[in-house]
């Protein structure tokens, strides 16, 4: 079993990767972080004002500005912000007066958000580099917390969720997308240290995720919107038997993403 800080490393190390490769080809979205899998959970942003191809690494499981209730004028804060992909479609909800923070902790992904901030001229769009489980920004910051596929990620989620309400203001929300399941991730899966850098067996069951959510004294829980979205047969075939996962399917296991939201 690896530690915390062991995983934290796999994710880091597994997402400086991404952004290296994505100079000269499209990554494999949030579960593709090696050739050999698969674009699943990923949406599409093309669609959306304020959309920059750079800054698309393909690396969500929804779309969660859509449903985040952003206003001009608004402060957002983007955790696990990659290269600034949702931090650009939330700028040009807020407006010239609004302001967008990004918070991530693989450095090379803040140095290529700061660098498509840059190409594009937006000044009031800042990146910075910390953890989410210790946010490097002052209580009552946000109005509105959006994230996307990253809290999954976090080994404590307790204290990812406790940071996200200390940096809202009173009154302020989040629409967080992120992958959870419903039933037994089978431990062959969970413990595969690839998989868990892309998306899957870091993830909890959803009842789990909300009672986290509930537990940081967040209120008007809302599940606003979940999609199922199940893996390919081949992938868990390289983890386990024929056998296993003919019982695995039988078991009413699923993988989802979901977009949840929550106030402070």
């Amino acid at each position: 079993m690896k530690t915390a800080e062991e995983l934290k490393q796999i994710v880091k190390d597994k997402y400086g990767e991404i952004v290296e490769k994505s100079s000269t080809k499209k990554t494999c979205g949030c579960c593709g972080t090696s050739e050999k899998d698969y674009t699943v959970f990923s949406s599409d942003y093309t669609i959306l004002e304020g959309y920059n191809p750079d800054a698309d690494l393909n690396l969500g499981c929804g779309l969660p500005t859509q449903y985040a209730q952003i206003k001009k004028g608004d402060t957002v804060i983007d955790l696990g912000s990659g290269a600034g992909n949702d931090c650009f479609i939330a700028r040009a909800l807020v407006g010239d007066k609004g302001k967008v923070i990004g918070v991530d902790f693989t450095e090379k992904m803040v140095e290529k958000a700061k660098e498509n901030a840059r190409k594009l001229g937006l000044a009031n769009v800042d990146f910075v580099y910390g953890e989410i489980e210790d946010i490097p920004l002052p209580d009552n910051t946000a109005d509105v917390v959006v994230s996307n596929c990253v809290m999954n990620l976090v080994p404590s989620k307790e204290k990812a969720f406790a940071e996200t309400y200390r940096i809202l203001k009173s009154g302020g929300h989040f629409s967080i997308s992120d992958i959870v399941t419903e039933g037994q991730l089978p431990d062959k899966i969970r413990e595969e240290a690839s998989l868990y850098a892309g998306c899957v067996s870091g993830a909890i069951d959803l009842k789990d995720y909300l009672d986290v959510i509930r537990k940081a004294g967040f209120r008007s829980i809302e599940v606003q919107q979940k999609v199922n979205n199940e893996l390919p047969e081949e992938i868990y075939l390289k983890y386990m038997s024929r056998e296993d996962w003919e019982a695995y399917k039988n078991n009413g296991f699923g993988i989802f993403s979901v977009t949840v939201y929550a106030q402070k």
